[in-house]
């Protein structure tokens, strides 16, 4: 863009957008931490030239908006060219990525594994900022729901696969059937809304206690679905009922102490679907699901650290 044009959109961004949601989080995180970690991902150092690479902080904050607002690739396009908010958000760059250029680069990172690389800098960052578990934390899973294609939902295959998605699979709870995949979280018990320390996505069959993303010497409150298995942290999962044998009265009272404690496990996962819409993708492979969940994951971080910070 031209000199000339950046300074009236700024002017008119200053107008109109007193109270923009975005300027928290542009302020709030440090988003060019992300480029020494990511620039090794392209090499763009021959001498043949060509199309310019995209710059990765640019890149990371367009995935950051698409989970924001749930948009499809062809949306988000359009949309940080539509958007004063969100031109500014991307400091009004000089190139901004079509919709191949958002999914080339998803893509890299769920085959690379670098959406763990860019979690793991805002954990630093939010630590750095005095957030950190003190005292215990929460682990749970939600569905997250995908399209079984032409397959009926009564006649699941074994692996589960379609035409739609290929990883996706078939299971039951409380007598409804899900398609898809399950997203897997743990978040502390410290401060006033929880904050989402590490996560996981597998199919939607895996059974939870497959996935253990506590800490050694953290406590980690876990539903009945956990019972039986051994977290790496100190075992703070409620006790389950076993055939001819009735919960005790002391294990009753420690159940709804534990439910007490795990009151607020729900509420990263109510933001990201009835606020971020997270709840149904379109993506095809537990890779790239993964990498989804994760940006989900970091905008709820940023939506609670707007809330600890007052």
């Amino acid at each position: 863009m031209s000199s000339l044009l950046d300074e009236a959109l700024k002017e008119k961004y200053r107008q109109y957008f007193v109270n923009d949601p975005l300027a928290f989080a542009k302020d709030a995180i440090d988003w060019s931490a992300f480029q020494p970690l990511l620039k090794d991902m392209y090499h763009n150092d021959t001498d043949r030239g060509g199309r310019p690479n995209i710059p990765v902080v640019t890149m990371v904050k367009v995935l950051y908006l698409q989970s924001l607002y749930n948009l499809v690739d062809e949306q988000a396009e359009k949309e940080i060219h539509d958007r004063i908010s969100f031109m500014n958000f991307l400091d009004y760059p000089d190139i901004l990525p079509d919709a191949k250029t958002i999914w080339f680069f998803r893509e890299r990172l769920s085959k690379t594994g670098r959406d763990r690389i860019i979690w793991n800098e805002l954990q630093q960052q939010l630590e750095a900022k005095g957030i950190k578990v003190k005292r215990g934390s929460m682990q749970d899973a939600t569905f997250i729901t995908s399209d079984p294609g032409h397959e009926k939902h009564d006649e699941p295959r074994e692996e589960g696969k379609t035409r739609r998605s290929k990883d996706g699979s078939f299971t039951k709870k409380n007598n409804k059937t899900f398609f898809g995949y399950k997203g897997h979280s743990i978040v502390d018990d410290n401060i006033p809304v929880p904050i989402i320390r590490s996560y996981a996505v597998t199919t939607a069959k895996a059974h939870d206690t497959r996935i253990d993303l506590s800490k050694s010497g953290i406590t980690v409150y876990r539903d009945k679905g956990y019972f039986g298995s051994d977290p790496r942290g100190i075992d703070g999962t409620m006790d389950r009922a076993v055939r001819n044998h009735k919960l005790s009265i002391e294990s009753l009272r420690r159940n709804r102490r534990i439910s007490r404690k795990r009151s607020l496990v729900e509420y990263p996962y109510a933001v990201i679907k009835r606020v971020f819409h997270f709840s149904h993708v379109m993506v095809t492979l537990v890779r790239r699901v993964r990498v989804k969940f994760m940006f989900a994951c970091f905008g709820y971080n940023v939506h609670a650290l707007k809330i600890i910070q007052g």
